[in-house]
């Protein structure tokens, strides 16, 4: 019968990926095969993978990460779903510049550039997206709309401004990232960081906390790890605060105040220490240069939590103490390296014994270090490392305020806060460690936030007709810093209130930003508002979402965010609250790294392409060299152990490498490129369509034997299919095609079932290996394309089985088996196994002594 979309006369003799990929491919583009139309028919399915940084290359980990989503897709397009899976281009950020510095030229040159070159490598995979919806965030039209988001959530009070100490480059002059400071430099520039205070965008995601971490336990379909990692990134704890009154007061401050999640060790406090920048310090350090220059030299500190770990531990005496609210002597005021603004109230009360970071200070400081509770059968006390059981192990405790002797520090913590505020000495909050979201960024290449500063009426909102606040064009990057702030012509402009003169701001988004929504931008990417609410109630939320786990905290928490601020800003429904649904984190795919020693002693890495494999050992092609090989690891453009997407189609197709990146491993770990791994993937697709060529030249009156093993066999492998793709389980589902196809070629069935299994078989791979399963319908007379045939149901009366094999033992010892209907009578069972040659053989004319048949499971011949 004739292909609608392909003549017959097309249609491959042999397997030739290069031959069949583009024919179907332009088959899918010409039918609009994947365009996703809002329709009320039929049930919706949106699949999503997280977008890709247009870095210039896809890698095989695109590869895997895009199959995986194109699996889902095409499952659910053939059972009867409308569906969505868009594709787009996180876009913008720091890289963009840094290439323009490095090479010349501009970020958006270099941008588009890479977009359109990942897009040509991405297209020969043969993925279901909706290219009609693409987008790159740096397309006015989407920057422009994110601005129009901004504007709306600080009508709605979910954006402020605000003073906040940031990590300052002074020769890049540029604000850092706690990751770009590396040992108290710019990661670029090598100059040593200043902490400055700088007035900055922040978006209000701390009143949203508690919030975000109660709905976590409603993401079912999440992994545990992820909502884990969540749940600790916000932190929320329950503690005490309280103010520790000074013995004289200095300057206006009457006291100190601390938030602790461990008052229990009240009883240990050994010091009160401040952060540099704490309001009272910088009141001491006003009359004390000293002081102002300790203060100045934390400020040049790494701030990431691992960098506060390793760093060494400094201090400074103020001479001022503060009373302690247990009596005995005053605890001394100290300004400590470790204490930070941006957590508590920026002071904490110091327990030594408990708390390594306090216990090196003191020891440092020869400050006191107070036990405050033991294992309960060991009373050492602490030296040099800090005794922190957990909250839920019985310790035995000394002097407890509570007056606590055996009980976990849960208990203790609990008991000590009730204590507290029945003295009045301090109250009990709930907290959480989540602050609020930094969104300004000192750079070029990233979202103008649309507002102006007017010296006559203060911070004043563009007006949303005036959008999209565009980048200007005519920027270099021969002079550190923000072409923003010397752009005269883009910087400068009027009120939008007054009309007066004013200055644009110059700080751009956090490009986290950009991709905190795009998932809501994809539903309706044209439409002139952020969202189409009609198109936004349809298709969110995200069914599947899927993407690497390194983003499991602040992309996915910040989009969380950002679809409840979307929501009251009445740009999404209230059923989207949680976008997502679902979510997958799949594993890396990896790869032997090969090295060898360069002339300065520095290692040199080779690529795989360079290298020949020979007995467990590599030798360079040129010159044959030995190479030492270190074992998988994440493919990775440092060490040149990548391997190119494009030559791999090019040399065994797309669905070569689609059916090898989901075969060989469960998704979600990680994955070893082999190239013996894909030749054997190749040679197994070749089997399965000479196959089909067999079959397509069979009689079509030839009949055979085993008609209907081969179809019950084609209808477990339906099921098994079906459930391995539903539950991710790619590889299972492989490895029962892999075993359905050998069935399929050793049987001797007639034409008609063989021809069934064939185009079923073709089926069942078409969400892995389209193309190859487009060419085997068509070759085998299917209508339409296989990516619109319904996905085949598994008939349940060839799913019962009628028949059983059952082991026979001779004296315990298993020596053969038989086959036999599941209905057979006992009597009828023992005839057959006493005819059994191995039975025969071992009576040798006797009689058996006793014949045990378990129904259903095993037959037992004891002579």
């Amino acid at each position: 019968m004739a292909h609608e979309y392909i003549d017959e006369a097309d249609l491959m003799s042999s397997y030739s990926p290069a031959e069949i990929e583009a024919k179907w491919q332009e088959a899918w583009a010409k039918g609009e095969t994947f365009k996703a139309v809002a329709t009320a028919d039929r049930p919706k399915y949106y699949v999503l993978e997280m977008f890709p940084y247009p870095s210039g290359r896809i890698h095989m980990g695109h590869v895997r990460n895009y199959t995986m989503g194109d699996v889902i897709a095409r499952y659910k397009l053939s059972t009867g779903h409308n569906v969505l899976h868009p594709m787009g281009w996180d876009a913008f950020g720091m890289p963009a510049e840094n290439a323009a510095m490095a090479i010349g030229g501009h970020p958006k040159e270099w941008t588009y550039d890479n977009i359109a070159t990942m897009r040509r490598q991405m297209k020969p995979l043969g993925l279901s997206i909706d290219w009609s919806r693409e987008f790159a965030t740096c397309d006015p039209e989407y920057y422009g709309q994110q601005q129009a988001l901004f504007l709306d959530m600080l009508a709605n009070g979910l954006v402020y401004r605000k003073n906040a100490m940031v990590n300052w480059d002074p020769v890049d002059m540029t604000v850092l990232a706690n990751e770009q400071v590396i040992d108290g430099k710019g990661w670029r520039s090598n100059a040593e960081v200043e902490r400055r205070e700088l007035t900055q965008w922040f978006f209000n995601i701390s009143s949203m906390s508690g919030e975000l971490l109660s709905a976590l336990d409603g993401l079912e379909n999440w992994p545990a790890k992820v909502r884990l990692m969540q749940e600790n990134w916000i932190g929320q704890s329950r503690g005490l605060e309280m103010t520790f009154p000074l013995t004289t007061p200095q300057d206006g401050h009457e006291g100190i105040t601390v938030y602790t999640t461990r008052p229990d060790t009240l009883v240990g406090a050994s010091f009160i220490g401040l952060a540099a920048n704490h309001p009272l310090t910088q009141s001491l350090a006003a009359q004390n240069p000293a002081l102002a220059e300790f203060c100045a030299e934390c400020k040049k500190m790494d701030t990431t939590e691992a960098a506060m770990e390793k760093a060494e531990k400094k201090g400074f005496d103020t001479g001022i103490t503060v009373q302690n609210p247990l009596g005995g002597a005053p605890l001394p005021v100290w300004v400590a390296n470790f204490v930070m603004m941006d957590y508590g109230t920026g002071a904490i009360f110091a327990c030594p014994a408990h708390d390594q970071r306090d216990l090196d200070f003191a020891r440092k400081y020869d400050l006191p270090v107070i036990d405050t509770f033991f294992a309960l059968n060991d009373d050492t006390p602490v030296t040099d490392v800090a005794f922190v059981p957990a909250k839920t192990e019985t310790v035995r405790w000394v002097n407890q305020p509570a007056g606590l002797q055996e009980a976990t520090g849960q208990e203790a913590i609990d008991a000590t806060i009730d204590w507290a505020e029945a003295l009045g000495l301090g109250i009990g909050k709930t907290q959480c460690r989540l602050r609020d979201w930094g969104l300004s960024r000192q750079r070029y290449w990233g979202c103008p936030i649309p507002v102006v500063h007017c010296d006559s009426c203060g911070v004043v909102p563009e007006k949303k007709e005036n959008l999209p606040v565009r980048l200007p064009d005519d920027v270099t990057f021969d002079i550190p810093g923000n072409p923003l702030d010397r752009h005269p012509t883009w910087r400068n402009c009027a009120c939008p209130a007054c009309g007066k003169a004013a200055r644009r701001e110059t700080d751009t988004m956090d490009t986290f930003v950009d991709s905190s929504w795009y998932y809501a931008r994809f539903t309706a990417p044209n439409a002139a508002t952020p969202t189409d609410m009609a198109e936004a109630s349809y298709w969110m939320n995200v069914d599947q979402y899927i993407g690497g786990v390194e983003h499991a905290i602040l992309h996915l928490l910040y989009s969380r965010f950002f679809a409840r601020a979307m929501q009251i800003c009445g740009h999404l429904p209230p059923s989207a609250i949680e976008p997502f649904d679902a979510l997958f984190t799949q594993g890396m795919v990896t790869h032997a790294i090969y090295k060898s020693e360069g002339k300065d002693g520095r290692p040199v890495y080779h690529y795989p392409e360079e290298v020949a494999l020979r007995d467990g050992k590599a030798f360079l092609l040129d010159g044959g060299a030995e190479v030492t090989i270190v074992p998988s690891a994440k493919m990775s453009k440092s060490k040149n152990n990548v391997v190119d997407p494009i030559s791999i189609i090019s040399s065994y197709g797309a669905d070569t490498a689609r059916w090898f990146v989901l075969s060989d491993s469960p998704p979600e770990r990680d994955v070893e490129w082999t190239a013996s791994g894909a030749e054997a993937a190749f040679k197994h697709l070749n089997r399965v369509w000479q196959l089909c060529d067999k079959i397509a030249n069979m009689d079509k009156n030839q009949s055979g034997e085993g008609d209907k093993d081969l179809l019950r066999a084609l209808h477990k492998t339906i099921v098994d299919v079906t459930s391995g793709v539903e539950s991710f389980g790619f590889n299972a589902a492989i490895a029962k095609l892999y075993g359905f196809t050998a069935t399929l070629a050793k049987s001797k069935a007639g034409y008609a079932a063989q021809h069934e299994a064939i185009r079923t078989l073709a089926q069942l791979m078409a969400p892995m290996t389209p193309h190859l399963a487009e060419d085997i319908w068509a070759h085998q007379g299917g209508q339409g394309l296989i990516a619109n045939a319904p996905w085949p149901k598994a008939d349940p009366e060839l799913l019962i089985e009628d028949e059983v094999t059952l082991p026979i033992q001779i004296n315990g010892k298993r020596r053969d088996e038989i086959t036999v209907a599941k209905d057979m009578s006992k009597e009828e069972l023992e005839a057959l196994v006493l005819q059994n040659n191995a039975v025969m053989k071992a009576l040798d004319g006797a009689t058996p002594k006793k014949l045990v048949i378990v129904p259903g499971r095993i037959v037992n011949v004891v002579i």
